[in-house]
């Protein structure tokens, strides 16, 4: 319904954040990674938002960055996985990070998220795992780029893709960058050309 909100953040609290927008008071959770990338009070910003639609509530959760709004779009989508562990989830690692997890089976980053425990970090990594293998990792024609599964490069492309990435952009980007280097340095060098 609300692709983002551009407005003045009138105020910071510890899991939300208010934008007045055109006279309009929007109340958004949000998580402590948006919080501190967010400027200080009185300042113009814009928030990727997603509406959470329930019986009982609507509720506002919004992202500085599009990456992490697409992150918290996948996390809800894994059954036990609600909006506040999502938000707990991005609070302790940056899209980046946590996509690195997924694709390396890191459990132990996803646990330090308060109230997420070895089990329900698994069935995250599984079921966002299934996830990217059902995406199509090839280019057209002669811009096909192969990587070998235990290629660096290959880990780094799942991790793109599970941030919201086209297979092929997620490619290319990663194609440019050295393959010597660790997963995690990959991602951020293909972020900062896809950006």
């Amino acid at each position: 319904m609300y692709y983002y909100i551009k407005g003045t953040l009138v105020q910071k609290s510890e899991n939300y954040i208010v934008v007045d927008a055109n006279g309009v008071g929007y109340m958004i959770n949000t998580s402590l990674t948006t919080l501190n990338n967010l400027d200080s009070t009185g300042r113009e910003v814009t928030v990727y938002t997603y509406l959470n639609v329930r019986e009982d509530a609507m509720e506002l959760y919004g992202f500085s960055t599009q990456e992490e709004k697409n992150m918290f779009i996948h996390l809800i989508s894994v059954s036990g996985v609600g909006p506040k562990a999502a938000l707990s989830i991005l609070s302790v690692a940056t899209p980046a990070k946590f996509a690195v997890a997924v694709v390396t089976n890191d459990i132990k980053t996803i646990t330090k998220a308060s109230g997420v425990g070895p089990k329900l970090a698994q069935r995250v990594i599984l079921e966002l795992k299934d996830k990217l293998k059902t995406e199509e990792l090839g280019l057209d024609g002669d811009e096909t780029v192969a990587f070998d599964a235990s290629d660096n490069r290959s880990e780094a492309v799942s991790a793109l893709v599970v941030l919201g990435y086209s297979p092929s952009d997620a490619q290319k980007a990663v194609s440019k960058v050295d393959a010597s280097m660790e997963v995690e340095d990959i991602i951020k060098k293909a972020l900062s050309s896809l950006l």
